[in-house]
Protein backbone atom coordinates (compact mmCIF):
# COMPACT_ATOMS: atom_id res chain seq x y z
CA UNK A 1 0.00 0.00 0.00
CA UNK A 2 1.40 3.67 -0.80
CA UNK A 3 2.26 5.93 1.91
CA UNK A 4 -0.01 8.47 2.54
CA UNK A 5 -0.86 11.45 4.83
CA UNK A 6 -3.35 11.24 7.61
CA UNK A 7 -6.31 13.52 7.06
CA UNK A 8 -6.56 16.79 8.25
CA UNK A 9 -9.36 19.44 8.90
CA UNK A 10 -8.94 23.22 8.50
CA UNK A 11 -8.69 25.80 11.02
CA UNK A 12 -11.15 28.18 9.58
CA UNK A 13 -13.81 31.03 11.26
CA UNK A 14 -16.91 30.45 10.89
CA UNK A 15 -19.46 28.71 8.11
CA UNK A 16 -20.79 30.36 5.04
CA UNK A 17 -24.08 28.35 4.97
CA UNK A 18 -25.45 25.30 6.84
CA UNK A 19 -27.56 22.68 5.20
CA UNK A 20 -31.00 23.96 6.70
CA UNK A 21 -30.10 27.45 6.21
CA UNK A 22 -31.40 26.93 2.63
CA UNK A 23 -34.31 25.83 0.54
CA UNK A 24 -34.08 22.88 -1.33
CA UNK A 25 -34.13 24.23 -4.49
CA UNK A 26 -31.12 26.39 -3.49
CA UNK A 27 -29.36 23.24 -2.09
CA UNK A 28 -30.11 21.13 -5.35
CA UNK A 29 -28.75 23.68 -7.30
CA UNK A 30 -25.32 24.13 -5.12
CA UNK A 31 -25.57 19.87 -5.45
CA UNK A 32 -25.40 19.60 -9.04
CA UNK A 33 -22.83 22.12 -9.31
CA UNK A 34 -20.54 20.04 -7.19
CA UNK A 35 -21.29 17.04 -9.30
CA UNK A 36 -20.47 18.87 -12.17
CA UNK A 37 -17.35 19.48 -10.97
CA UNK A 38 -16.54 15.27 -9.50
CA UNK A 39 -13.69 13.69 -11.00
CA UNK A 40 -14.52 10.05 -12.48
CA UNK A 41 -12.04 8.65 -9.36
CA UNK A 42 -13.56 11.38 -6.70
CA UNK A 43 -17.24 9.44 -7.80
CA UNK A 44 -15.45 5.71 -7.33
CA UNK A 45 -14.39 7.38 -4.12
CA UNK A 46 -17.88 8.39 -2.96
CA UNK A 47 -19.76 4.95 -4.51
CA UNK A 48 -17.12 3.03 -2.50
CA UNK A 49 -17.95 5.27 1.09
CA UNK A 50 -21.88 4.92 0.54
CA UNK A 51 -21.29 1.33 -0.07
CA UNK A 52 -19.34 0.81 3.27
CA UNK A 53 -21.26 3.00 5.56
CA UNK A 54 -24.87 2.78 4.84
CA UNK A 55 -27.23 4.84 2.82
CA UNK A 56 -28.44 6.87 5.91
CA UNK A 57 -24.58 7.71 6.97
CA UNK A 58 -23.91 8.68 3.63
CA UNK A 59 -27.00 10.67 2.43
CA UNK A 60 -26.35 13.07 5.96
CA UNK A 61 -22.11 13.05 6.20
CA UNK A 62 -20.50 12.28 2.79
CA UNK A 63 -23.02 13.17 0.39
CA UNK A 64 -22.45 16.78 1.14
CA UNK A 65 -18.68 16.68 0.64
CA UNK A 66 -17.30 17.93 -2.49
CA UNK A 67 -14.12 17.73 -4.46
CA UNK A 68 -12.23 20.70 -4.43
CA UNK A 69 -8.92 20.65 -6.01
CA UNK A 70 -6.82 17.77 -6.83
CA UNK A 71 -3.18 18.21 -8.07
CA UNK A 72 0.81 18.20 -7.48
CA UNK A 73 -0.01 15.81 -4.48
CA UNK A 74 -2.41 17.47 -2.75
CA UNK A 75 -6.55 17.00 -2.80
CA UNK A 76 -8.47 19.77 -1.06
CA UNK A 77 -12.29 18.72 -0.30
CA UNK A 78 -14.93 20.76 0.78
CA UNK A 79 -17.94 20.56 3.54
CA UNK A 80 -20.83 22.83 3.95
CA UNK A 81 -20.43 23.65 7.25
CA UNK A 82 -17.38 23.71 9.81
CA UNK A 83 -19.07 21.19 12.10
CA UNK A 84 -20.20 18.88 9.11
CA UNK A 85 -15.97 18.92 8.30
CA UNK A 86 -15.12 17.99 11.79
CA UNK A 87 -16.79 15.60 12.18
CA UNK A 88 -16.48 13.48 8.66
CA UNK A 89 -12.93 14.18 9.73
CA UNK A 90 -13.31 12.58 12.94
CA UNK A 91 -15.75 9.67 12.16
CA UNK A 92 -14.82 9.02 8.06
CA UNK A 93 -11.40 10.57 7.58
CA UNK A 94 -9.12 7.97 7.68
CA UNK A 95 -11.23 5.89 5.07
CA UNK A 96 -11.71 8.79 2.73
CA UNK A 97 -7.88 9.36 2.82
CA UNK A 98 -7.68 5.85 2.48
CA UNK A 99 -9.83 5.19 -1.00
CA UNK A 100 -8.79 8.28 -2.24
CA UNK A 101 -5.00 7.60 -1.85
CA UNK A 102 -5.60 4.44 -3.73
CA UNK A 103 -7.25 5.84 -6.91
CA UNK A 104 -3.93 8.42 -7.53
CA UNK A 105 -1.11 6.88 -5.26
CA UNK A 106 0.43 10.14 -6.07
CA UNK A 107 -1.39 11.96 -3.68
CA UNK A 108 0.31 12.49 -0.73
CA UNK A 109 -1.95 15.18 1.19
CA UNK A 110 -5.32 15.02 2.04
CA UNK A 111 -7.10 18.13 3.31
CA UNK A 112 -10.25 19.35 4.43
CA UNK A 113 -12.16 22.58 4.48
CA UNK A 114 -15.47 24.33 5.40
CA UNK A 115 -17.33 26.44 2.53
CA UNK A 116 -15.64 29.72 3.89
CA UNK A 117 -12.37 28.78 2.58
CA UNK A 118 -9.39 29.82 4.13
CA UNK A 119 -5.79 28.38 4.95
CA UNK A 120 -6.26 24.39 5.65
CA UNK A 121 -4.43 22.80 8.00
CA UNK A 122 -1.96 19.92 7.03
CA UNK A 123 1.52 18.15 7.93
CA UNK A 124 3.40 17.54 5.14
CA UNK A 125 4.64 13.21 5.29
CA UNK A 126 8.18 13.13 7.06
CA UNK A 127 10.53 11.67 5.01
CA UNK A 128 11.48 9.31 8.49
CA UNK A 129 10.27 8.82 11.40
CA UNK A 130 11.85 10.19 14.59
CA UNK A 131 13.22 7.71 16.56
CA UNK A 132 12.37 9.48 19.82
CA UNK A 133 8.58 8.93 21.66
CA UNK A 134 6.90 11.77 21.30
CA UNK A 135 5.60 13.58 24.33
CA UNK A 136 2.35 15.11 22.94
CA UNK A 137 0.18 12.07 22.77
CA UNK A 138 0.12 8.54 23.46
CA UNK A 139 2.12 6.68 21.15
CA UNK A 140 0.84 4.52 18.82
CA UNK A 141 2.14 0.78 17.93
CA UNK A 142 2.70 1.04 14.41
CA UNK A 143 6.52 1.65 14.18
CA UNK A 144 7.35 2.42 10.77
CA UNK A 145 10.62 2.93 8.99
CA UNK A 146 11.82 4.89 6.11
CA UNK A 147 9.35 6.36 4.31
CA UNK A 148 10.10 3.07 1.23
CA UNK A 149 8.80 1.17 3.84
CA UNK A 150 5.64 2.29 2.19
CA UNK A 151 3.61 2.58 5.66
CA UNK A 152 3.05 6.34 7.41
CA UNK A 153 3.55 6.91 10.81
CA UNK A 154 0.43 8.48 11.66
CA UNK A 155 -1.72 7.05 9.04
CA UNK A 156 -4.84 4.42 9.29
CA UNK A 157 -1.99 1.35 9.89
CA UNK A 158 -1.91 2.73 13.58
CA UNK A 159 -4.86 1.55 14.03
CA UNK A 160 -4.44 -1.47 13.67
CA UNK A 161 -2.32 -2.19 17.16
CA UNK A 162 -2.13 -1.31 20.36
CA UNK A 163 -1.06 2.19 22.01
CA UNK A 164 2.14 1.72 23.66
CA UNK A 165 2.50 2.55 27.30
CA UNK A 166 5.61 4.77 28.05
CA UNK A 167 6.14 3.40 31.61
CA UNK A 168 6.79 -0.05 30.49
CA UNK A 169 10.39 -0.30 29.12
CA UNK A 170 13.58 -2.31 30.10
CA UNK A 171 14.83 0.15 32.57
CA UNK A 172 11.73 0.20 34.81
CA UNK A 173 11.13 -3.89 34.76
CA UNK A 174 12.36 -5.20 38.17
CA UNK A 175 14.57 -8.52 37.71
CA UNK A 176 14.23 -11.57 39.86
CA UNK A 177 14.59 -15.15 39.57
CA UNK A 178 10.83 -15.55 38.63
CA UNK A 179 11.37 -13.76 35.67
CA UNK A 180 15.06 -13.33 34.89
CA UNK A 181 14.46 -15.95 31.89
CA UNK A 182 12.05 -14.05 30.29
CA UNK A 183 13.61 -10.58 30.77
CA UNK A 184 16.78 -11.49 28.86
CA UNK A 185 15.06 -13.30 25.99
CA UNK A 186 12.73 -10.42 25.38
CA UNK A 187 16.18 -8.05 25.76
CA UNK A 188 18.27 -10.42 23.29
CA UNK A 189 14.99 -10.34 20.59
CA UNK A 190 14.90 -6.62 21.04
CA UNK A 191 18.81 -6.14 20.42
CA UNK A 192 19.48 -8.38 17.75
CA UNK A 193 19.11 -7.44 14.31
CA UNK A 194 17.60 -10.26 13.11
CA UNK A 195 15.25 -12.99 14.45
CA UNK A 196 16.78 -15.41 17.15
CA UNK A 197 14.09 -17.29 19.35
CA UNK A 198 11.47 -17.54 17.38
CA UNK A 199 8.66 -17.35 18.35
CA UNK A 200 9.44 -15.79 21.74
CA UNK A 201 6.57 -17.49 23.93
CA UNK A 202 6.03 -15.92 27.02
CA UNK A 203 3.52 -16.96 29.79
CA UNK A 204 2.51 -16.54 32.89
CA UNK A 205 -0.48 -15.82 34.81
CA UNK A 206 -2.25 -12.29 35.48
CA UNK A 207 -0.15 -8.81 36.48
CA UNK A 208 3.38 -10.91 36.18
CA UNK A 209 4.99 -8.48 33.03
CA UNK A 210 4.25 -10.07 30.08
CA UNK A 211 2.75 -6.78 28.26
CA UNK A 212 5.76 -4.88 30.08
CA UNK A 213 8.20 -6.69 28.43
CA UNK A 214 6.27 -6.97 25.27
CA UNK A 215 5.78 -2.86 25.50
CA UNK A 216 9.67 -2.77 26.21
CA UNK A 217 10.94 -4.54 22.81
CA UNK A 218 8.92 -2.72 20.81
CA UNK A 219 10.36 0.73 22.44
CA UNK A 220 13.93 -0.62 22.27
CA UNK A 221 13.28 -1.41 18.45
CA UNK A 222 12.14 2.00 17.93
CA UNK A 223 14.86 3.67 19.91
CA UNK A 224 17.52 2.00 18.32
CA UNK A 225 16.24 0.49 15.02
CA UNK A 226 13.84 2.72 13.66
CA UNK A 227 14.22 1.54 10.23
CA UNK A 228 12.28 -1.88 11.35
CA UNK A 229 8.45 -1.94 11.47
CA UNK A 230 6.71 -3.58 14.45
CA UNK A 231 3.16 -3.93 15.16
CA UNK A 232 2.04 -4.78 18.70
CA UNK A 233 -1.60 -5.66 19.56
CA UNK A 234 -4.01 -8.09 21.63
CA UNK A 235 -5.35 -10.97 20.27
CA UNK A 236 -8.52 -9.77 20.38
CA UNK A 237 -7.80 -6.63 18.03
CA UNK A 238 -6.23 -9.21 15.61
CA UNK A 239 -9.45 -11.17 15.65
CA UNK A 240 -11.49 -7.76 15.50
CA UNK A 241 -9.34 -6.43 12.48
CA UNK A 242 -9.69 -9.97 10.66
CA UNK A 243 -13.33 -9.78 10.63
CA UNK A 244 -13.46 -6.32 9.74
CA UNK A 245 -11.58 -7.35 6.58
CA UNK A 246 -13.55 -10.06 6.14
CA UNK A 247 -16.59 -7.74 5.92
CA UNK A 248 -15.09 -5.22 3.65
CA UNK A 249 -13.94 -7.68 1.10
CA UNK A 250 -9.97 -6.65 1.96
CA UNK A 251 -8.46 -9.70 3.15
CA UNK A 252 -5.65 -8.98 0.83
CA UNK A 253 -4.59 -5.93 2.43
CA UNK A 254 -4.80 -7.20 6.00
CA UNK A 255 -2.75 -10.27 4.98
CA UNK A 256 0.07 -7.48 3.31
CA UNK A 257 -0.13 -5.43 6.37
CA UNK A 258 0.78 -7.96 8.48
CA UNK A 259 3.27 -10.06 6.45
CA UNK A 260 5.31 -7.37 5.84
CA UNK A 261 5.95 -6.28 9.62
CA UNK A 262 9.93 -6.63 10.78
CA UNK A 263 8.36 -7.94 14.25
CA UNK A 264 4.67 -8.91 15.31
CA UNK A 265 3.77 -9.20 18.55
CA UNK A 266 1.14 -9.93 19.88
CA UNK A 267 -0.40 -9.98 23.53
CA UNK A 268 -2.75 -13.13 25.00
CA UNK A 269 -3.04 -15.50 22.09
CA UNK A 270 -5.47 -18.10 24.46
CA UNK A 271 -8.01 -15.40 22.76
CA UNK A 272 -7.89 -16.97 19.90
CA UNK A 273 -8.98 -20.51 21.33
CA UNK A 274 -12.27 -21.96 19.85
CA UNK A 275 -12.06 -19.46 17.27
CA UNK A 276 -11.40 -21.44 14.27
CA UNK A 277 -11.02 -18.97 11.17
CA UNK A 278 -8.97 -16.38 13.46
CA UNK A 279 -6.38 -19.15 14.31
CA UNK A 280 -6.01 -20.38 10.43
CA UNK A 281 -5.11 -16.67 9.50
CA UNK A 282 -2.29 -16.32 12.47
CA UNK A 283 -1.65 -20.08 11.75
CA UNK A 284 -0.38 -18.55 8.10
CA UNK A 285 0.60 -15.78 8.97
CA UNK A 286 2.92 -16.72 11.35
CA UNK A 287 4.60 -18.79 8.87
CA UNK A 288 5.09 -16.06 6.01
CA UNK A 289 6.48 -14.26 9.07
CA UNK A 290 8.76 -16.88 9.94
CA UNK A 291 9.72 -18.12 6.22
CA UNK A 292 11.11 -15.05 5.97
CA UNK A 293 12.99 -14.82 9.24
CA UNK A 294 10.47 -12.19 10.80
CA UNK A 295 10.50 -11.67 14.29
CA UNK A 296 7.58 -13.35 16.49
CA UNK A 297 6.46 -12.41 19.75
CA UNK A 298 3.05 -13.96 21.72
CA UNK A 299 1.84 -14.17 25.06
CA UNK A 300 -0.32 -15.86 26.97
CA UNK A 301 -1.72 -17.18 30.49
CA UNK A 302 -0.32 -21.00 29.58
CA UNK A 303 2.39 -22.79 27.88
CA UNK A 304 1.47 -23.97 24.47
CA UNK A 305 0.68 -27.15 25.18
CA UNK A 306 -1.69 -25.75 27.93
CA UNK A 307 -4.02 -23.86 25.64
CA UNK A 308 -7.34 -25.49 25.06
CA UNK A 309 -9.15 -24.99 22.32
CA UNK A 310 -6.22 -24.36 20.05
CA UNK A 311 -4.99 -26.71 16.84
CA UNK A 312 -2.68 -29.24 17.37
CA UNK A 313 -0.79 -27.51 14.47
CA UNK A 314 -1.06 -24.25 16.54
CA UNK A 315 0.44 -25.49 19.95
CA UNK A 316 3.34 -26.78 17.81
CA UNK A 317 4.25 -23.98 15.92
CA UNK A 318 4.25 -21.66 19.21
CA UNK A 319 6.13 -23.66 21.20
CA UNK A 320 8.90 -24.04 18.03
CA UNK A 321 11.47 -21.10 19.87
CA UNK A 322 11.82 -19.82 22.60
CA UNK A 323 9.16 -21.07 25.83
CA UNK A 324 9.69 -18.12 28.62
CA UNK A 325 7.71 -18.57 31.97
CA UNK A 326 6.76 -15.70 34.19
CA UNK A 327 6.90 -17.43 37.62
CA UNK A 328 4.90 -15.79 40.83
CA UNK A 329 6.84 -12.95 42.56
CA UNK A 330 8.96 -13.75 45.31
CA UNK A 331 8.68 -11.66 48.70
CA UNK A 332 11.70 -10.52 47.80
CA UNK A 333 11.06 -9.47 44.08
CA UNK A 334 7.79 -7.75 45.40
CA UNK A 335 9.80 -5.86 47.72
CA UNK A 336 12.06 -4.67 44.75
CA UNK A 337 9.08 -3.62 42.41
CA UNK A 338 7.42 -1.59 45.80
CA UNK A 339 11.25 0.36 46.03
CA UNK A 340 11.12 1.27 42.37
CA UNK A 341 7.81 2.54 42.40
CA UNK A 342 8.12 4.77 45.31
CA UNK A 343 11.20 6.24 43.80
CA UNK A 344 9.57 6.86 40.47
CA UNK A 345 6.69 8.51 42.25
CA UNK A 346 9.25 10.48 44.26
CA UNK A 347 7.97 9.70 46.96
CA UNK A 348 9.81 8.41 50.78
CA UNK A 349 7.51 5.62 51.68
CA UNK A 350 8.93 3.94 54.89
CA UNK A 351 10.33 0.55 54.95
CA UNK A 352 8.13 -1.13 57.03
CA UNK A 353 5.12 -0.35 55.07
CA UNK A 354 7.21 -1.58 51.73
CA UNK A 355 7.59 -4.59 53.66
CA UNK A 356 3.80 -5.09 55.07
CA UNK A 357 2.61 -4.98 50.89
CA UNK A 358 5.44 -7.23 50.03
CA UNK A 359 4.49 -9.72 52.52
CA UNK A 360 0.62 -9.11 52.35
CA UNK A 361 -0.68 -8.48 48.66
CA UNK A 362 0.85 -11.79 46.51
CA UNK A 363 -1.62 -12.13 44.06
CA UNK A 364 0.42 -10.17 41.21
CA UNK A 365 2.45 -7.06 40.74
CA UNK A 366 -0.73 -4.93 39.49
CA UNK A 367 -2.71 -5.56 42.37
CA UNK A 368 0.35 -4.43 44.41
CA UNK A 369 1.12 -1.77 42.48
CA UNK A 370 -2.04 -0.68 43.28
CA UNK A 371 -1.93 -1.13 46.88
CA UNK A 372 0.83 1.33 47.21
CA UNK A 373 -0.70 4.20 44.69
CA UNK A 374 -4.02 3.57 47.14
CA UNK A 375 -2.30 4.10 50.14
CA UNK A 376 0.15 7.35 48.14
CA UNK A 377 -3.06 8.98 47.26
CA UNK A 378 -4.98 8.72 50.77
CA UNK A 379 -1.72 10.21 52.92
CA UNK A 380 -1.62 13.36 50.12
CA UNK A 381 -5.68 14.33 50.50
CA UNK A 382 -6.11 13.48 53.64
CA UNK A 383 -2.81 14.85 54.84
CA UNK A 384 -1.96 11.73 56.69
CA UNK A 385 1.45 10.33 57.36
CA UNK A 386 2.51 7.27 55.48
CA UNK A 387 2.48 4.60 58.33
CA UNK A 388 1.73 0.87 58.86
CA UNK A 389 -1.36 2.01 60.71
CA UNK A 390 -2.47 4.35 57.55
CA UNK A 391 -1.53 1.43 55.40
CA UNK A 392 -3.65 -1.28 57.30
CA UNK A 393 -6.51 1.08 57.17
CA UNK A 394 -6.42 1.99 53.33
CA UNK A 395 -6.45 -1.61 52.56
CA UNK A 396 -8.70 -3.18 54.91
CA UNK A 397 -10.55 -4.60 51.68
CA UNK A 398 -7.65 -5.84 50.01
CA UNK A 399 -5.68 -7.24 52.68
CA UNK A 400 -8.83 -9.09 53.51
CA UNK A 401 -9.30 -10.63 50.04
CA UNK A 402 -5.42 -11.35 50.20
CA UNK A 403 -6.20 -13.32 53.51
CA UNK A 404 -9.59 -15.29 52.47
CA UNK A 405 -7.71 -16.34 49.51
CA UNK A 406 -5.45 -19.43 50.72
CA UNK A 407 -6.24 -21.32 53.90
CA UNK A 408 -3.39 -23.87 55.17
CA UNK A 409 -6.32 -26.05 55.16
CA UNK A 410 -7.02 -25.93 51.46
CA UNK A 411 -3.35 -25.67 51.06
CA UNK A 412 -3.24 -29.70 52.64
CA UNK A 413 -5.78 -31.05 51.03
CA UNK A 414 -4.64 -29.79 47.50
CA UNK A 415 -1.31 -31.18 47.60
CA UNK A 416 -2.06 -34.24 49.73
CA UNK A 417 -4.19 -34.63 46.00
CA UNK A 418 -1.30 -33.78 43.85
CA UNK A 419 1.08 -36.10 45.48
CA UNK A 420 -1.70 -39.11 45.92
CA UNK A 421 -1.37 -39.28 49.74
CA UNK A 422 -4.44 -39.36 52.61
CA UNK A 423 -5.06 -35.54 53.77
CA UNK A 424 -4.50 -37.58 57.27
CA UNK A 425 -1.02 -37.60 56.58
CA UNK A 426 -0.50 -34.25 56.89
CA UNK A 427 -0.84 -34.00 60.36
CA UNK A 428 0.57 -37.54 61.21
CA UNK A 429 4.48 -38.91 62.61
CA UNK A 430 5.41 -40.54 59.43
CA UNK A 431 8.55 -39.82 58.43
CA UNK A 432 9.10 -41.70 54.94
CA UNK A 433 10.24 -39.64 52.23
CA UNK A 434 6.62 -40.34 50.25
CA UNK A 435 5.14 -38.47 53.11
CA UNK A 436 8.06 -36.21 54.46
CA UNK A 437 8.26 -34.43 51.20
CA UNK A 438 4.55 -33.69 50.48
CA UNK A 439 4.21 -32.48 54.32
CA UNK A 440 7.27 -29.85 53.73
CA UNK A 441 5.89 -28.47 50.65
CA UNK A 442 2.46 -28.02 52.56
CA UNK A 443 4.31 -26.39 55.08
CA UNK A 444 6.23 -24.46 52.24
CA UNK A 445 3.28 -22.99 50.63
CA UNK A 446 1.44 -22.09 53.66
CA UNK A 447 4.45 -19.52 54.67
CA UNK A 448 4.47 -18.06 51.26
CA UNK A 449 0.45 -18.07 50.96
CA UNK A 450 -0.80 -17.20 54.45
CA UNK A 451 0.14 -14.45 56.91
CA UNK A 452 -0.55 -16.99 59.49
CA UNK A 453 3.39 -17.43 61.78
CA UNK A 454 5.45 -20.11 61.89
CA UNK A 455 3.74 -21.54 65.29
CA UNK A 456 0.72 -21.18 63.90
CA UNK A 457 1.61 -22.96 60.59
CA UNK A 458 3.63 -25.67 62.70
CA UNK A 459 0.48 -26.45 65.18
CA UNK A 460 -1.77 -26.94 61.75
CA UNK A 461 0.63 -29.82 61.02
CA UNK A 462 0.33 -32.06 64.12
CA UNK A 463 1.56 -30.00 66.84
CA UNK A 464 5.41 -29.69 65.11
CA UNK A 465 7.33 -26.71 66.25
CA UNK A 466 8.01 -23.51 64.25
CA UNK A 467 12.03 -24.81 63.84
CA UNK A 468 10.45 -27.82 61.45
CA UNK A 469 8.75 -25.44 59.53
CA UNK A 470 11.77 -23.26 58.63
CA UNK A 471 13.64 -26.45 58.38
CA UNK A 472 11.03 -27.34 55.62
CA UNK A 473 10.82 -23.55 53.87
CA UNK A 474 15.08 -24.06 53.14
CA UNK A 475 14.70 -27.72 52.24
CA UNK A 476 12.01 -26.70 49.75
CA UNK A 477 13.92 -23.48 48.59
CA UNK A 478 17.51 -26.02 47.98
CA UNK A 479 15.53 -28.05 46.26
CA UNK A 480 13.68 -25.09 43.38
CA UNK A 481 17.09 -24.08 43.28
CA UNK A 482 18.74 -27.46 42.51
CA UNK A 483 15.76 -28.99 40.10
CA UNK A 484 13.37 -27.09 37.78
CA UNK A 485 11.02 -29.45 37.92
CA UNK A 486 10.12 -29.74 40.94
CA UNK A 487 10.42 -25.77 41.12
CA UNK A 488 7.82 -26.14 38.01
CA UNK A 489 5.71 -28.31 40.25
CA UNK A 490 5.63 -25.90 42.87
CA UNK A 491 5.18 -22.80 40.69
CA UNK A 492 1.48 -25.02 39.46
CA UNK A 493 0.43 -25.83 42.86
CA UNK A 494 0.96 -22.53 43.92
CA UNK A 495 -1.30 -21.06 40.83
CA UNK A 496 -4.17 -23.65 41.79
CA UNK A 497 -3.99 -22.46 44.92
CA UNK A 498 -4.21 -18.94 43.56
CA UNK A 499 -6.76 -19.32 41.17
Amino acid sequence: MESRQGFYGAGIRGSAFGIGDVSKATHKAIESVMEDKQTPQWIRVRGKLRAEFGEAAYRSWLKPISLVSAGRGVVRISAPTKFMRDWVEQQYGDRLAELRTDEDPTIQIVEIVHDTGGAPLSRPRPATPSAQPRTDKPEGSVLTGAASRAIAANGRDEEIGAMLDKRFDFASFVVGKPNELAFAAARRVAEADAATFNPLFLYGGVGLGKTHLMHAIAWHIRTTQPEKKVIYLSAEKFMYQFIRAMRYKDTMAFKEQFRSVDVLMIDDVQFFAGKDSTQEEFFHTFNALVDQNRQVVVSADKSPNDLEGMEERMKSRLGWGLVADIHPTTYELRLGILQVKAEGMGVEVPAKVLEFLAHKITSNVRELEGALNRIIAYANLVGRSLTLDTAQEVLQDVLRANNRRVTIEEIQKRVAEHFNIRLGEMYSARRSRAIARPRQVAMYLSKQLTARSLPDIGRQFGGRDHTTVMHAVRKIDELRASDSAFSDDIDLLRRMLEG
